[in-house]
Order: structure tokens, then sequence, then C-alpha cells
């Protein structure tokens, strides 16, 4: 069972209610835990078999390595859309290796502080064998935003834990429930307009935008305050870049500067993003100068 569905079984009263935001995370977050599975739930094997059990040695245990999340990159997601993306990992064994697990949860910990979760799709990983020992296993996994989602608060933002399980071709078992973290992040947008156009060679051109990001609770992207952004320029004929100056957004996320005109080309904001927020950068606004 997913967060996404325990929470939607709240009735139509009360998601109608000023109460539906407490209720929903109250709910999601009693789920989390309760939906994680144990090493013997995922595998139906002997949890005594496992990463940390004393009941077998750490020779007798298949090693894992590549633990890899949405290839690498930071999991950014905006307000409704629901992303999919693939986990790994590679592991040996002598006996080999018959199926993986990942997930991905937030909280501190894993016995009784669970607010997040995000569960494979499958039952059972899809793995390929490079050697009688050594697989390569992948998964999917599904994080949807929203209070009736994954990702139901903005707290949620920022670094999760990776629970990485393998189980070997005679039964044994590795299971870590901190394999390492990977960043869940809420996405970013950033606008621009620069002006007068045209303008006359050596006036000043005022550039304004703003920066906003997913506001995971409401819906709706919110601007977002006190952020470092970079006013860029492009000469028109090129295709590169090149910083012209920083500036702070306001507490309301709003962006503005000024510049000399000097020649024909486009101006846009980049943002490098934060821990807990993803980077974007505005399409570039052409300024022609006379």
């Amino acid at each position: 069972m997913r967060i996404r569905a325990t929470v939607a079984a709240v009735s139509g009263a009360l998601a109608l209610s000023a109460f539906v935001a407490p209720i929903a995370q109250a709910d999601a977050q009693g789920a989390a835990g309760a939906d994680k599975p144990s090493s013997a739930e995922r595998f139906g094997a002997s949890s005594s078999k496992s990463a940390f059990g004393a009941s077998v040695t750490a020779e007798a245990l298949p090693v894992v390595s590549g633990v890899t999340v949405n290839s690498g990159k930071d999991l950014v997601l905006g307000t409704t859309v629901a992303k999919t993306f693939t986990v790994s990992l590679t592991a040996s064994h002598a006996a080999g290796i018959e199926d993986a697990y990942i997930d991905l949860w937030h909280g501190t910990d894993v016995e009784s502080d669970i607010d997040g979760l995000l569960l494979p799709n499958e039952d059972a990983a899809t793995c390929t064998a490079s050697s009688a020992t050594t697989s390569t296993c992948k998964l999917t996994v599904t994080a949807t935003p929203g209070i009736y989602g994954d990702l139901y608060k903005n707290a949620l933002a920022g670094t999760w834990h990776v629970t990485a399980g393998v189980l070997a071709g005679d039964g044994s078992i590795y299971w870590n429930d901190f394999y390492k973290t990977h960043k869940v992040k809420r996405a970013a947008k950033v606008t621009v307009n620069a002006s007068p156009e045209p303008v006359k060679k050596g006036s000043t051109i005022t550039v304004t935008g703003k920066l906003s990001r997913a506001n995971w609770e409401k819906g709706t992207y919110a601007g977002y305050s006190t952020q470092k952004v970079v006013l860029q320029f492009r000469k028109a004929g090129t295709s590169t870049y090149t910083n012209v100056k920083g500036i702070t957004s306001t507490t309301t996320g709003a962006l503005k500067t000024t510049t000399t005109a000097g020649v024909d080309g486009y101006y846009r904001f980049t943002f490098a993003g934060t821990g807990t927020t993803g980077t974007a950068t505005a399409a570039g606004d052409y300024v022609d100068v006379k």
C-alpha cells in the first residue's frame, strides 16, 4: 500500500474541511512506517540472515555496490505531476543473485519515525546476470506530489535515506536501511523580462522576473524569497551565456536589476538551487540594441 492510497481513504466530507492537511499528513506518516517492508516480508525469508545479523558471517552475505537512484540526479517534482524513475544496484554472491530491493524513506528512525516513503512499483526486481555470481538489478519507483500523494508536505524536501536489499541464491540476505542518501526537491521556476525593447546603445536596460518554487501542500508555485540568482547574457549569433551580475530575490521572490545596453542579445536569470529546491533557468529574452 502506497502512502497516497492510504491518505485518499479520508472521506469526502473530511477532504472538504479545514482540517484536511493535518489529517492527511498524520495518516501519511502512520502509513509510511507501516508500509515499509522488512527483509523477511520482501524476500519471504528469515530476517536472521541479514546484513547485520549474527547468524551469518560477512563473507556469506551478498556484496552490494553501485546503488543508483534516478541516474544519480536529484529527484525534483513540481506541484501535481508524478514522476517514475529507475533505481538499480549491482550485487554478487557465490550462489548468484535472486532478487533485489530499493526504497527511499524520510525520517530519523526506521522503526519509529518515518514520515515519507517511496516504494518500488514491482514485486520483484529485474536482475540481469553478468556472470554466475554477479547481477545488476533494476526497479522503478513513482513519486507523486500533493497532500494526497507521497510528497504531501513541504518539509519532506531534502535528504532521504535509501534502503538496499539483496537476496542471494542460497537464501542469504543483505539489507541496509541506511545504505546511502538521495535528494528529493521541490521544483523551481524563474521568469525574465528585459526592457525597453529596442534600446539605444549605452542606455540602461531593466531586467525583471520572479523566482518561485512548488508548494506541495497547496499545489501551487509561490515566490522563493532571499535567494541568490544570476543574470546572464548571450550575444546574438553565439551559443554561450556569460554571467553579468548576481542579485537576491525579494521576500516575494521578485527579481530586478539593471545593466547597460551594448549589443543585441538575450538576457536570462538562472538559479543554482538549494538543498531542498531544484535548479531553474529562464528562457532568454531578446533585446535589440540600436
